[in-house]
């Protein structure tokens, strides 16, 4: 059963993440912040780090290349409902071009949890 790493300072919105994989069989992990979910990694095997880009502290951004430093063939999701002004792109759409993020797959919020799934089976390499 893969793991799941899920970061969002959003309580809502993490639990509903996590309730959407779990129902799919998926062991899942929780953090509010990145810190934390850097010393899991540290201790715990992960397949699939599922991202916020937006939160306090320390942002989506700095938290996924941390991970990479850590664990540069973990899967990544970053997911964002953010807009950078009334152009209507999030920072979702330049993250592949930061050649470091190039390969993180990107899911806009809001989302249904079918396109959750649809998101993870992209990372994890998994056809449906």
């Amino acid at each position: 059963m893969p793991h799941v790493l899920v970061i969002d300072d959003q309580v809502h919105a993490r639990a509903a993440v996590m309730v959407a994989l779990r129902t799919n069989g998926f062991d899942v992990t929780g953090f509010e912040h990145g810190r934390n979910a850097l010393l899991a990694l540290e201790n715990e095997h992960f397949d699939l780090a599922i991202v916020d880009i937006f939160m306090p502290n320390m942002d989506g951004v700095k938290l996924i290349r941390g991970m990479r430093v850590r664990c540069p063939d973990l899967a990544v999701i970053a997911m964002s409902g953010a807009f950078l002004s009334s152009s209507g792109r999030t920072v979702l759409d330049i993250l592949p071009a930061a050649g470091d993020l190039a390969n993180v797959i990107r899911l806009k919020k809001p989302f249904r949890a079918s396109e959750l799934m649809r998101a993870v089976q992209l990372a994890l390499g998994v056809t449906a």
